[in-house]
């Protein structure tokens, strides 16, 4: 499906008369119309994910939104989840009929590049343009230096991770991964929660001892983990630019090496090797269970034992921040999605665009409603000081109020985020360590584990190079 999808942008942005490469380095991107926005009527289509406790909070804004922008109309679809937003664009990209915005994650937008559609937001950002309200107040166009501090840095950085240094999306809701943990457990064994992957190899020994039937700990996702040890170790993963596929190179290797050798121990499992999300195996009331588990920040609830007859629950929940190899350069993956605008041929739209993405993402009671209704965070360190969301915040506990204390736990690592380059063959890359590291866990070595996993690598690798 994908490389079909692939194949039909590439015939549209021929039919479009892509830009000779000239012409595309000295392009400055969309061009703010003089005036901005002329206070025309517009209608502007936004295709999301959200289910219906969140379009509830839209529409709350969006209301709010209309106050002061009556012409501008604004109207949504849910598509599925983030894979049919992007199929279902990259299929109206090629007859024309793409949204003005859409949910959007990096590998998408670079999808879409084939076609050069995404409108860049550099100009925009940057603009001085004044605009007027219908209730006679006014706004710049672009962002205050103000507005732009707000940002949590590497969620706004994401936009610009596409290798020529130009902004295309907007953070609108994030998430990353945590460390789940039995904090009752913990506490009865005297553990300590490990704060770097040395000490949780010596925790999942402590609890294999306490517990011979464990599997200490769970990890959801192969691809964040084998990407956010690249980042943590600070080796090659991937490029946007030059070479593409990177990640094959003696350091990666011998942290697989590494994490092989736990798994063989029976220290740990992940998604794909249990085969389902490793929270089941954290929350099990049978024998066999883990006492650690990493996944999204957003998906606290499901990490949280079911409650007992007196409302109870059989363990505490704690979180903390996932391992690190070291504290000097403190990586955590960004995760959820931001939004982008597409080129139109009346520039109305995509300003009209613009102005509605601006309003979402730097109004802090949106960021604060939508975040609570959703269990992502927000986008915007301001959001601490909104009155609710501190209230909510303050009510973290490891039981009924877990999500808060996820959130909790995302906004104080704020400065460890990362995002990973995005072009053509990005979420190949990414499907490929997935892979590669489930795979390497398991495999028969035949006797040289090393030669197995430099197989293992170059077949990846090989794989990308293919697929791309």
């Amino acid at each position: 499906m994908l490389k079909k999808i692939v194949s039909l942008l590439l015939l549209t942005a021929m039919l479009l008369g892509c830009l000779s490469a000239a012409q595309a380095e000295s392009a400055p991107g969309f061009a703010v119309p003089e005036g901005g926005y002329d206070g025309s009527e517009v209608t502007i289509t936004f295709y999301h994910t959200m289910g219906s406790n969140l379009t509830a909070v839209l529409d709350t804004y969006i209301a709010e939104f209309n106050e002061l922008y009556p012409n501008i109309h604004i109207e949504y679809t849910s598509v599925g989840n983030y894979d049919d937003v992007r199929d279902q664009v990259s299929t109206e990209i090629t007859v024309g009929t793409q949204p003005n915005i859409a949910y959007c994650y990096p590998d998408h937008v670079a999808l879409y590049n084939l076609a050069q559609v995404v409108a860049t937001l550099d100009n925009l950002i940057a603009s001085q343009e004044t605009v007027t309200r219908a209730d006679g107040t006014t706004e710049i166009l672009g962002l205050t230096d103000e507005q732009k501090a707000d940002f949590i840095e590497g969620y706004y950085n994401e936009g610009m991770q596409f290798g020529d240094g130009l902004m295309y999306t907007m953070p609108l809701s994030k998430s990353t991964e945590v460390l789940y943990y039995n904090k009752t457990f913990f506490d009865e064994n005297g553990l300590t929660v490990p704060t770097t992957w040395e000490e949780m190899e010596a925790v999942c020994a402590k609890i294999k001892e306490i517990d011979p039937n464990s599997i200490p700990l769970g990890y959801d996702s192969e691809a964040n983990w084998f990407i956010t040890m690249c980042e943590q170790y600070g080796s090659p993963y991937t490029s946007a630019t030059g070479d593409h596929f990177l990640f094959n190179n003696e350091q990666n290797r011998a942290f697989v090496k590494m994490f092989r050798e736990w798994y063989q121990k029976g220290y740990l499992t992940t998604q794909t090797l249990y085969g389902a999300y490793t929270s089941g195996l954290f929350v099990s009331t049978t024998e066999t269970k883990s006492y650690m588990s990493i996944g999204s920040s957003a998906g606290a609830t499901y990490q949280r034992p079911a409650a007992n007859a007196d409302g109870t629950y059989p363990f505490e929940v704690g979180i903390a921040t996932i391992p690190q190899v070291s504290e000097d350069n403190r990586k955590v993956i960004s995760q959820g999605p931001s939004v982008c605008i597409f080129e139109k041929e009346n520039p109305q739209e995509v300003v009209a665009s613009w102005l509605f993405v601006k309003f979402l993402t730097t109004n802090v009671n949106f960021q604060a409603e939508f975040s609570m209704a959703s269990g992502y965070v927000p986008v915007l360190k301001s959001v601490s000081d909104n009155e609710v969301y501190a209230a909510f915040l303050d009510s973290a506990d490891g039981g009924d109020y877990i999500s808060a204390l996820s959130a909790k736990v995302c906004l104080e690592q704020e400065d460890a985020y990362y995002t990973s380059p995005a072009f053509n063959g990005s979420s190949t890359a990414r499907d490929q360590v997935g892979m590669l590291l489930a795979k390497c866990l398991t495999a028969d070595d035949g006797g040289d584990v090393d030669a197995m996993i430099e197989r293992a690598f170059q077949d990846a690798v090989d794989e990308c190079e293919y697929s791309f």
